[in-house]
C-alpha cells in the first residue's frame, strides 16, 4: 500500500467537515481542509458530533485529538494542498466545478497524489475525463451522515488502476469505514441502484392504489426492514434457497415495477410543490413537530445501533 500521511480534504460542507472528522481518527494522517470561503471546520464537527459525546460513543478529549489533527486553509496554494497525499473531494454536485477542482489540484499536488472524488451520482470517469495521470482517480461515495453511516463505496473510473483502489480501501478500513468496491463506473454505484428500486416499486403501490404512503412505509420498517442490517438479500436468497427464489421470481417479476422513466404521482407532486419536508407535504403531510422527529431520530437510531448508546 501506498504509505499515506497527508490528507486533505476539498471543500468544507457538512460532508467535507464530517469526513475531516472521520479521517482524523486515525493518529496516524494530518488533515487539511480547504474551502474557498472561510469556515468554522472546527465548530461544524463539535455540533456534528454533539451527540456522539453526550452518548460516551467518544469523550470529549478523544474530539479534541480529532481536531488537533485537522487544519483549514482558503489558499489554493498551501502546502496543506501540495503535501497531499490522497485528496478527497466534497464539493457542490456540480460537474463544471468538480473539474475545474480538479484540474487546480492537479497543477499543485504530486503526479501520484492519489485523488478521489465524494459523488453519490456524479461518474468518476466524465469527473476525471480531462486529467493527466487518471490512474490515479477514484470514486468514494460517504453515506450521509458521513461521520455515522459506515458504508464507502470504492468506484473504479474506466482508467482507476487496481493498487490506488486499494490503497484507499485500506485508509477507509483504517479509520472505521466498512469500504466496498464497485468494479464498475455505473450510475448509482451498488446501494443506490438497489435503494432506487425499492423507492421505485414503493411509489407505484401508492401510485395504483395498491396501499397509501405511511403503510408502504410500515410495511418496511416491520419487515424485511429489520432484518436487512443483519441478512443481505443475496445471503437470503442463499438461506431459502436457489431454486426457491427462482420460483418466486419466475412468478412475481413480470408484476413488479419496470419503468425506465420517474413515476407520474411523483412528477404530479414535484409540479405541485409537494416537495416533502421542505414544504410539509409530499407523498404525506408532514407538520413541523414530525418533520423534527424524524430528522432526529435517525441520528438517534444509529447512534443506537451502531454504538449501542
Amino acid at each position: 500500500m501506498k504509505d499515506i500521511k497527508y490528507i486533505l480534504i476539498c471543500g468544507a460542507g457538512l460532508m467535507g467537515k464530517n469526513i475531516a472528522y472521520v479521517m482524523a481518527s486515525n493518529p496516524k494522517f494530518e488533515v487539511g481542509v480547504y474551502d474557498l470561503k472561510d469556515t468554522d471546520v472546527y465548530a461544524g464537527i463539535r455540533t456534528s458530533t454533539k451527540e456522539l459525546v453526550e452518548k460516551g460513543v467518544i469523550t470529549s478529549q478523544e474530539l479534541e485529538d480529532r481536531l488537533s489533527r485537522i487544519s483549514f486553509t482558503t489558499d489554493m496554494d498551501s502546502e496543506l494542498v501540495t503535501r497531499a497525499d490522497l485528496v478527497i473531494e466534497a464539493v457542490f454536485e456540480d460537474m463544471k466545478i468538480k473539474r475545474e477542482t480538479f484540474a487546480k489540484l492537479e497543477a499543485r499536488c504530486r503526479p501520484d497524489t492519489i485523488f478521489c472524488t465524494n459523488s453519490s451520482v456524479m461518474s468518476p470517469s466524465e469527473i476525471s475525463a480531462e486529467l493527466q495521470h487518471r490512474e490515479r482517480f477514484v470514486g468514494t461515495h460517504f453515506w450521509n451522515p458521513g461521520h455515522l453511516i459506515p458504508l464507502v463505496e470504492v468506484v473504479k473510473s474506466d482508467a482507476s488502476s487496481d493498487e490506488v483502489a486499494q490503497t484507499v480501501m485500506e485508509v477507509l478500513t483504517s479509520v472505521g469505514k466498512q469500504p466496498v468496491l464497485c468494479k464498475k463506473d455505473v450510475p448509482g454505484f451498488i446501494a443506490n441502484r438497489m435503494q432506487h428500486a425499492l423507492w421505485r416499486e414503493a411509489i407505484s403501490i401508492v401510485e395504483h392504489g395498491i396501499a397509501d404512503a405511511a403503510t408502504v412505509d410500515k410495511a418496511v420498517k416491520y419487515s424485511f426492514g429489520l432484518r436487512l442490517p443483519q441478512l443481505g438479500p443475496l445471503e437470503n436468497a442463499d438461506m431459502v434457497g436457489t431454486d426457491l427464489t427462482y420460483n418466486i421470481h419466475d412468478y412475481i417479476l413480470k408484476d413488479l415495477e419496470d419503468s425506465h422513466e420517474p413515476s407520474p404521482l411523483l412528477k404530479q407532486l414535484r409540479d405541485e410543490g409537494k416537495i416533502g419536508f421542505k414544504t410539509g407535504e409530499g407523498f404525506q403531510k408532514w407538520t413541523p413537530e414530525q418533520i423534527q422527529a424524524s430528522n432526529e431520530g435517525l441520528n438517534e437510531y444509529l447512534v443506537k445501533m451502531l454504538y449501542g448508546k
